[in-house]
């Protein structure tokens, strides 16, 4: 025959809980939000931010100083277009809409994708990346009309368009996204070996 117990059960104030709520074990996991924000977006918006006002105050348009000689130098310039300087060449209110348009798309887009990111992975960091380098180049359309871009990756003569650490957040997000893409991603359930 089983014993009974004659413990009583404790009052809900007592075992840590209010009554009718659910235990902590239970409750939904945390967005990583804010961290993503504030430990990639926004270092990535004032490191770029700081950079570019950096080699505005002291160089003078198109100088350029060797950093690698033959290999990457720190040449300072003004891109009106987009990257690699497509639209360049159209009109200027054209490529002035539809560039700021194009950038406050993607940024409510990727907030968007932030937000609902479950956990931080290596998507919801490409993400943020990506959306440092938006919002660090958008500043720069929307303060100068004009992107300043001064990294320019060479061999000798053989150049890389000049870019700026807001290109290279914006590289880097993209190169992880294709590489979950290809290689599996980290968002993707792991199958429990115990079921």
């Amino acid at each position: 025959m089983a014993e009974q117990s004659s413990a009583k059960p404790l009052p809900s104030d007592l075992s840590g809980r209010e009554a009718g709520s659910e235990s902590t074990t239970a409750a939904p996991p945390r967005r990583p939000f804010l961290f993503l924000l504030g430990a990639i977006t926004i270092p990535v918006i004032l490191l770029d931010q700081a950079t570019k006002l950096f080699v505005q105050a002291h160089m003078a348009l198109y100088e350029s100083i060797a950093i690698i000689p033959n290999y990457l130098d720190i040449t300072y310039t003004l891109n009106p277009g987009a990257a690699f300087s497509m639209l360049a060449d159209a009109p200027v209110w054209v490529r002035t809409m539809f560039l700021l348009s194009m950038a406050c798309a993607a940024i409510v887009v990727l907030t968007v994708i932030i937000v609902r990111a479950e956990r931080v992975s290596i998507s919801s960091v490409a993400f943020a990346l990506i959306l440092g380098g938006a919002i660090g180049n958008l500043i720069d359309r929307a303060i100068r009309g004009r992107v300043i871009d001064f990294l320019r990756a060479h061999y000798y003569d053989l150049n890389y368009p000049i870019f700026n650490v807001a290109d290279s957040a914006i590289s880097i997000g993209v190169a992880l996204i294709i590489l979950t893409a290809f290689f599996g991603s980290d968002d993707e359930p792991k199958p429990n070996p115990s079921s």
